[in-house]
């Protein structure tokens, strides 16, 4: 510093200490002439301090010996100087913060070096980075989530033309309620199935819950028969359902919608033979496995194809057009459920898919629709059932349906008077019925409580409603109300009125 004056040297100290930056004054040979104390607080790599004099290379070898950086980046190819090897890195320090080191040359050949503190700079940046990719997965997912809904709904879709064409073709009653019957279970399906896409585009946002249960494996084994039967004997395979009483621990729809897309696979890559949907019992667990007499996939695609979109080469190009998603979603809905999926094929031998799924205790398990139907046959008779519904077919088709159970319906057109209309009722209600949004902006448990604020016994009840925000449907039963998500499945209905009824401690809502 001999070669500046004490005012300057003092001017040039009191200049540096105010710069909010680190900066640092170095001579032509690289040796370190002074520092503010913002750099030298930034580079505390020096038992007794930073001295002046010291060289860039004696420098940087200590400060990355210290620890104090964990990442540097390359000096450009022309630094300014001999001694500029700090110039154009970006430094990442062990406590997180980022700084870049700009190099300057001054006039009379010394070269500064700028120390500038970029860490919010630079998460700012990725933060709008991370934003961006999500809002591009996003637009991809939604597009997937259209692509998978095509995908999976022409299955049953493609039943219910079959089934209109047998029911009108029909000779006999008997043939003509088998086929409406099994129109029917193809309308589930296809409810089921868009319950089901719904949650498959809230996977990648981890949304999904599954609701695990213990139920007789035999309810979906039936409605995979009745889905895929028709579909077997156009291609002239033979499909073996073989029964199964085994109670399991699972998520009924997710586990329905895995077996389906094995199902529809092994049926679309078979052209001759059979397909085989079995279980057998492995410890504490069932493995329910698909077999088929296919194409057989190579081992070398065993992992690859439950990738999205993935199809093994050009032997499947005039196959029925698969987008493949079905192993994908099948895959990804078992490890929400934990469900192990396995697979063993081989060229010219065929294909088997399985999923292990833990056993239940038969004695805790959800009885079936057709055993809760003969249980409970008659057993709502006399009841009387307010229903407030302000869509005049839906009430309408629900008037029929409990009446055809023997409960009288009663039912409410204003809800400006409720007082009014209660005491005008012909009798009074064993349960209530009520859509969330009725006429006028009014909310079905609003209704609910004032009603029975009114009765002399308050009546328990049920609020439907179309909307599956899961926020509005936990309020609703927060308030002491089951919900059930239209459109509402008949069984389904008679369950929880049974339960609601007669077991109400099984109802978690009103218990």
């Amino acid at each position: 510093m001999s070669q500046y004056g004490d005012d300057d040297q003092r001017f040039a100290f009191e200049t540096l200490a105010a710069i909010g930056h680190g900066v640092a004054l170095w001579s032509a040979e690289g040796r370190l002439r002074l520092a503010n104390p913002a750099f030298r607080r930034r580079f505390d790599a020096f038992p007794g301090g930073l001295e002046d004099g010291i060289a860039q290379p004696l420098f940087l070898d200590a400060v990355e010996r210290s620890g104090l950086i964990v990442s540097s980046g390359q000096p450009p190819a022309d630094p300014l100087g001999p001694g500029d090897l700090l110039s154009g890195r970006t430094l990442i320090f062990s406590d997180g913060a980022i700084f870049t080191i700009d190099g300057f040359a001054t006039a009379n050949g010394d070269l500064v070096t700028l120390c500038r503190d970029v860490t919010e700079a630079t998460r700012n940046a990725r933060a709008l980075e991370k934003a961006r990719e999500t809002a591009q997965q996003a637009d991809h997912m939604k597009s997937r989530f259209l692509r998978a809904a095509n995908h999976d709904l022409r299955q049953p879709l493609a039943s219910l033309k079959i089934l209109i064409y047998t029911c009108i073709t029909a000779l006999t009653d008997e043939e003509r309620a088998q086929a409406l019957h099994a129109m029917d279970v193809s309308v589930q399906i296809m409810e089921d199935l868009l319950g089901a896409l719904l949650n498959i585009g809230q996977l990648d946002a981890g949304r999904v819950t599954p609701t695990i249960q213990t139920f007789q494996l035999s309810s979906i084994l039936d409605r995979l028969k009745l889905q895929f039967d028709h579909q077997a004997r156009e291609k002239g395979l033979t499909l073996t359902i073989l029964p199964s009483k085994a109670a399991i621990e699972s998520d009924r729809a997710l586990l329905e919608r895995i077996l389906a897309n094995f199902l529809g696979n092994a049926i679309r890559y078979t052209d001759l033979g059979r397909v085989l949907v079995g279980c057998r019992r492995h410890g504490k667990t069932l493995r329910i496995g698909v077999y088929d007499t296919g194409c057989g996939i190579d081992p070398r695609f065993h992992e690859a194809i439950f990738d999205e979109f993935f199809r093994v080469g050009g032997e499947q190009r005039d196959r029925q057009h698969s987008l493949g998603l079905g192993l994908n979603i099948a895959k990804r809905l078992a490890d929400v459920i934990g469900h192990p999926v396995r697979v063993d094929s081989a060229p010219g031998r065929g294909s088997t898919f399985s999923i292990d799924v833990p056993l239940g205790d038969i004695l805790y398990s959800n009885v079936g629709e057709p055993e809760i139907n003969e249980r409970i046959g008659g057993e709502f008779a006399g009841l009387a059932c307010l229903v407030l519904e302000d869509d005049v077919y839906l009430r309408s088709a629900l008037t029929a349906l409990l009446e055809r159970w023997g409960i009288r319906v009663l039912t409410i057109d204003s809800f400006d008077d409720i007082a009014a209309t209660v005491g005008a009722l012909e009798a009074t209600p064993d349960i209530i019925i009520s859509d969330y949004r009725l006429r006028g902006g009014v909310e079905g448990p609003d209704v609910v409580g004032a009603i029975n604020d009114l009765l002399e016994q308050p009546c328990p009840a049920i609020v439907v409603t179309a909307d599956t925000n899961p926020a509005l449907i936990q309020s609703i039963r927060d308030q002491g109300y089951p919900v059930m998500i239209k459109p509402v499945s008949p069984p389904g209905l008679r369950v929880i009125m049974h339960n609601i009824l007669f077991e109400p401690e099984l109802v978690p809502e009103i218990a």
